[in-house]
């Protein structure tokens, strides 16, 4: 039906390391990460992920802005994000909130989005044109010479439900059970979650805990690949048949499953009568089907030139860490906050994030709120730029530009106002950049002539409304 390079892209992160997803998330500030809607869904892509830690940081400050107890709440929310020359992606999402009464809360979550343009597809740059089959095995699609392969079929459309329940047995004592369904072309999510916290101390220090699992059904457009076999042409074969038998023997056509387990521990310690700290440490367990069946290694020889492309193999398991530490402040202008977040894994990715946001109130309707976040990653142990002709293929490999050396800046705009019964609207403009870098693998020949490390710029547009 379609060729879509990137499984399930977009999902929503929380207590694993920030990668892969929604552009948008919905929930309270990480004291209550499991009390929410939709909590902890693992992906593979490591920016994704850091765009949802960052869309629900903002959620999280509009949900400081109500009493929770205080009856339903309706929020909608519209983003639109655009990459220069790459992948478009849209969403809209609404989240309901009811207070049953005085010691139970439900909510709801509803989001449809969509995905199109063009994805590297990860061989290097070539001073000629290539050529590529596409997933299903129907067709070709080529890049220009000098220019970086995209897979101008990149589309999928994705449903998410999400649905939770907060029970509250006391001033120091609440938990949540909570579940979850995203449905896409070609991936299938299921999850449910659960989560307890503790008030103590006068209420001015909570410890939480929760835990978080999901079980995905993968199914790529024409079989999952078989893990660094080669790419074949029609071109190459007498007859369609010929093809066919070689093009099924690159691949698997059942359906195959990813498990993943989420843990996540913290406190949050009011320090003063101005300022709050929150540290908390999360370990993800992910086993299944971890490749992206839409990715490719190129095959280049001592010139540099391209002669083949293998599909990526990645490890079927991978443990997760991350801590996190957030301090926040009330200044007698608006609030400020900072946070800093360590991730690392058994892939040997570590990851660094640090943000910081400025809220100047202009009045009690209305304010302005600055953030600029920074995103520093390491490669993968099993990255590679290419593999080298005439040498044995590696046990693992992926050129996927997720998992190499990197690092991200993000700098945004927001504006809110309350308007008349009790709404409240907001319009978030942010800058996004990404910048990959060589890990300092060797380039020979005419790998060297271009950069095979091309900068992304994107535009985020968020509009939302309180009711």
């Amino acid at each position: 039906m379609k060729d879509r390079p990137t499984p399930n892209q977009l999902r929503t992160v929380e207590s694993a390391s920030p990668e892969s997803e929604s552009v948008m998330a919905s929930l309270l500030m990480a004291s209550s990460l499991f009390l929410g809607v939709g909590a902890a869904v693992t992906s593979d892509n490591a920016l994704a992920g850091e765009r949802a830690a960052e869309t629900r940081d903002n959620a999280a400050e509009e949900e400081q802005l109500s009493d929770p107890l205080a009856g339903a709440t309706i929020d909608a929310a519209l983003v639109y994000y655009q990459e220069q020359d790459r992948v478009t992606a849209a969403e809209g999402i609404i989240n309901y909130r009811q207070a049953l009464d005085d010691t139970n809360i439900i909510r709801g979550k509803i989001a449809l989005d969509a995905l199109t343009g063009a994805s590297a597809n990860g061989a290097v740059i070539q001073a000629r044109p290539q050529s590529f089959t596409r997933p299903s095995g129907t067709g070709v699609y080529q890049a220009r010479a000098g220019e970086l392969p995209l897979d101008d079929t990149f589309k999928d459309t994705r449903l998410q439900l999400s649905a939770n329940w907060q029970h509250l047995f006391s001033a120091k004592w609440q938990a949540s059970l909570g579940g979850y369904l995203s449905r896409e072309y070609d991936y299938t999510s299921l999850g449910v979650n659960a989560g307890l916290e503790h008030s103590f101390n006068q209420s001015n220090t909570q410890v939480f805990a929760g835990a978080a699992y999901y079980f995905d059904i993968v199914n790529p457009v024409g079989g999952r690949p078989v893990g660094l076999s080669e790419m074949v042409f029609r071109k190459d074969f007498a007859s369609e048949a010929e093809f066919r038998q070689a093009f099924d023997a690159t691949r698997f056509y059942d359906s195959a499953l990813k498990r993943t387990l989420d843990l996540n521990v913290g406190v949050t310690q009011t320090l003063n009568r101005r300022w709050q700290a929150q540290l908390s440490y999360g370990l993800s367990a992910v086993d299944g089907y971890l490749n992206d069946a839409y990715k490719v290694v190129s095959r280049v020889d001592s010139r540099g030139q391209a002669l083949g492309y293998h599909y990526e193999q990645r490890p079927d398991e991978r443990l997760k860490h991350n801590l996190y530490l957030m301090t926040k402040g009330a200044l007698e202008s608006g609030t400020l906050t900072f946070s800093y977040r360590y991730s690392d894994d058994d892939w040997s990715l570590q990851a660094h994030t640090f943000d910081a946001r400025y809220r100047y109130n202009l009045s009690g309707a209305a304010y302005w709120q600055w953030q600029f976040r920074a995103y520093l990653q390491d490669a993968a142990e099993f990255y590679h730029l290419y593999l080298t002709e005439g040498e044995p293929l590696p046990e693992l490999a992926s050129a996927d530009h997720r998992l190499g050396k990197m690092q991200t800046y993000t700098i945004g705009v927001k504006y809110g106002q309350r308007l008349e019964h009790g709404m409240l609207a907001s319009v978030r403009l942010a800058y996004y950049q990404q910048r990959p870098q060589n890990p300092g693998v060797e380039l020979p020949g005419e790998l060297a002539s271009f950069d095979q490390f091309p900068r992304i710029d994107a535009i985020v547009l968020q509009l939302g409304m309180r009711f």
